[in-house]
């Protein structure tokens, strides 16, 4: 027999689905995936930055939640995984190099860019920013113990992001060879390592004076 509490309650559930229906129809589901686009790239941002802050295996998914203000729940749905995670979070920041490059290109003029990129790179603001600044000096060395996805990820962006930079010196002089742009780069990003690790401000900073000039010669 339905009692009273139970027709009323068959009927509640019924009008809520219709409710849901209505809602979806309405925009209310557009809205939702705006949402989710929108906690994918605070995702996406709070990891590359503790990633290079901190390390791959040492950012678990609980700090980027923290960060983030976001549920465990949130970020599973967007990735599937931790790995995931870095794969994308690797090719993310690698593409904001680009932007690093031709934001110096804007500031110098084309015939400066090297110049400007360097300059940019072998700063006490980069060495102390670690969170903001190249992926590569920040993580190479954790992205080699990381499995082959990661690797492959990183190995595939590093090579679209070094032949947009041989592309954009060369238009500040064609004498630069792929193997120069390649070398310098290396240089750069080794010297950076190294001035991070340094506990000693004088020296830190003479690594980079030092490096920065062995490069404009």
């Amino acid at each position: 027999m339905i009692t009273r509490v139970t027709f009323e309650r068959v009927f509640s559930l019924a009008e809520a689905s219709r409710q849901i229906r209505s809602a979806s129809a309405g925009g209310i589901m557009r809205v939702s995936r705006e949402k989710a686009a929108q906690h994918r790239q605070q995702i996406l941002s709070s990891a590359t930055r503790l990633f290079r802050e901190r390390g791959i295996a040492a950012t678990g998914v609980d700090s980027i939640t923290d960060n983030t203000g976001l549920t465990h729940g949130a970020v599973y749905s967007q990735f599937g995984s931790k790995e995931e995670i870095a794969i994308e979070a690797i090719r993310a920041a690698l593409r904001d190099s680009r932007k690093t490059w031709l934001r110096a290109m804007e500031k110098r003029g084309r015939k400066k860019i090297l110049a400007a990129i360097v300059e940019s790179y072998l700063s006490e603001r980069h060495r102390d920013a670690p969170g903001q600044g190249c992926l590569v000096a920040a993580l190479a060395g954790d992205i080699a113990r990381q499995g082959k996805n990661v690797r492959d990820a990183f190995t595939e962006e590093f090579k679209d992001a070094l032949k947009f930079l041989t592309d954009l010196v060369g238009s500040d002089d064609d004498s630069l060879t792929g193997d120069d742009v390649l070398a310098n780069f290396v240089f750069m990003a080794g010297a950076m390592i190294v001035s991070r690790a340094i506990n000693d401000d004088a020296l830190s900073a003479q690594i980079l004076r030092a490096a920065s000039e062995r490069l404009a010669r």
